[in-house]
């Protein structure tokens, strides 16, 4: 592919070319007609004696020899370090006097996959998953978050003040569903993490989804004490759900929700600097708004939550989901 500057294509080459060699066109003749340097005219015109039209064509630009890339052996030993410890470039350029450019490079040209798609147990790629429908199943989690004291927190007021306000602020916890198809979200924000608090809210989180029209198989989970009492465990069965729980030490099976929690906290919780903790409820809502309808998921091809294109979703659809999300 031509740069985007380039003067000539190759049908523009082939025209030059035939101008001096068919029809006897002088080299700055020939140059100044196409906008070229009398040098580039004649360098397509030699290509087209020797080869033709198959000369206009571009030729890839590596060097028939590399005599300063980087030895074979030194190679085989960032791999090797790379393979055995997982360390990225930085870390690899230490052990073995290299600079982490060389090391980034030769770890591009052998198409290691990046540390953040390997499973730091056993290094293996990240096998990810999606369900064909939702509904087939939810991934269910608990944030702990510290509330912010009133006059704000050491985001607002610095370091040192804010060390001082810190102190018997409490906690939040927020109880978060996600959808593993559409990656709809339901979220509330509440005072503790008792077993009776999960079983209630999923109750509320169980309606939501049903008026979104998303009828819930399975329930994922961690290993929480309050997933494992008689609460939740009955109501998930009273509604026909089926509960699984994650391997222990294991998050990443939950990841869908685990990745949820950090979206929160980026572009909400510590967005900007809140004064007071009721400041910083009160713009959760509009947020989760947000997230469910107007902000893109790379998972889903850019579209939103609900499953639909923003320019494609209907009016009846965005009616049908907006009435479920509380404003």
């Amino acid at each position: 592919m031509p740069h985007r500057n380039a003067p000539l294509t190759e049908t523009g080459r082939l025209r030059l070319a035939r101008c001096v060699v068919e029809d006897g066109w002088p080299l700055r003749r020939a140059a100044e007609r196409f906008q070229v340097s009398p040098t580039t005219a004649k360098r397509w015109a030699d290509r087209y004696r020797a080869l033709g039209e198959a000369g206009m064509t571009d030729r890839s630009s590596r060097p028939h020899h590399s005599p300063r890339r980087t030895p074979t052996r030194t190679e085989r030993r960032i791999i090797k370090v790379r393979v055995l410890r997982r360390w990225g470039p930085a870390r690899i350029a230490y052990l073995l006097r290299l600079n982490p450019a060389t090391v980034h490079r030769v770890l591009t040209r052998y198409r290691l996959a990046r540390l953040a798609h390997l499973d730091r147990a056993t290094s293996r790629p990240i096998r990810r998953y999606e369900h064909s429908a939702p509904g087939e199943l939810i991934h269910v989690d608990i944030k702990k978050l510290g509330n912010i004291p009133d006059g704000g927190g050491h985001k607002t007021l610095g370091r040192q003040a804010g060390r001082k306000t810190r102190s018997g602020a409490g906690y939040s916890y927020l109880h978060n569903a996600v959808d593993d198809h559409s990656r709809l979200a339901y979220s509330e924000i509440l005072p503790d993490e008792r077993k009776e608090t999960a079983a209630a809210f999923w109750t509320r989180a169980n309606e939501f989804f049903a008026r979104a029209g998303i009828t819930v198989k399975r329930v994922l989970t961690d290993n929480g004490s309050c997933y494992k009492s008689h609460p939740w465990r009955d109501v998930l069965a009273a509604a026909g759900i089926t509960h699984k729980r994650t391997r222990p030490y294991r998050p990443q099976t939950n990841g869908k929700v685990e990745r949820f929690n950090r979206t929160l906290l980026d572009e909400w919780a510590y967005a900007r600097p809140y004064r007071t903790e009721q400041e910083r409820r009160d713009a959760y809502p509009a947020w989760l708004h947000t997230y469910n309808h107007h902000r893109g998921h790379t998972a889903l091809a850019g579209m939103n939550r609900c499953g639909f294109d923003r320019d494609s979703f209907s009016w009846k659809d965005r009616f049908r989901y907006e009435e479920a999300i509380p404003q």
